[in-house]
């Protein structure tokens, strides 16, 4: 019995063979052809309008209130505001008197960070409560006066 298992044996070991180097010879002679494209887009400006000082949250000599503004994202896709930082000088208009940067007192205080998305081609508003204060040795001139803060904001694309 030992000489026919052998002759059934050595058949099937050359099929495996055979068909283990037809498999290597395939893997390693096959080729392909394709084409592709890519393009590198660019992201539209983010703009924002002056921040103000939030007329439910009225601004107080001793006091804080909340700072506004608006946020346009003209992009396809959304972005995240991640900061805002004041940039440049406080002014007033409106006011019961004289109201000048000297004699004002009012600071922005920013948060450090934000996470506010704006979806694509929308608008939205951004409220940062407490934002603003004024001092208690602000000019009565400013009471009732509109403050416009310019404020830069960094955004970051979903």
């Amino acid at each position: 019995m030992r000489p026919r298992s052998l002759l059934l044996v050595t058949p099937a070991i050359c099929v495996v063979v055979g068909l283990a180097s037809g498999a290597a010879y395939a893997y390693f002679t096959g080729s392909g052809k394709g084409t592709g494209s890519a393009g590198v887009g660019s992201m539209q400006p983010v703009t924002i309008t002056s921040a103000t000082i939030s007329h439910e949250t009225p601004l107080l000599p001793g006091g804080s209130g909340d700072v506004t503004f608006q946020v346009t994202n003209p992009n396809s896709f959304a972005v995240t505001v991640v900061s805002v930082t004041g940039d440049g000088t406080i002014t007033a208009s409106n006011g019961q008197g004289s109201c000048t940067t000297t004699n004002m007192g009012v600071a922005f205080n920013p948060p450090t960070s934000l996470n506010t998305v704006i979806n694509p081609n929308t608008t939205a508003s951004i409220d940062l409560p407490g934002a603003a204060t004024m001092s208690t040795s602000s000019s009565p001139g400013c009471q009732g006066a509109t403050f416009s803060i310019p404020v830069t904001i960094s955004v970051q694309q979903l």
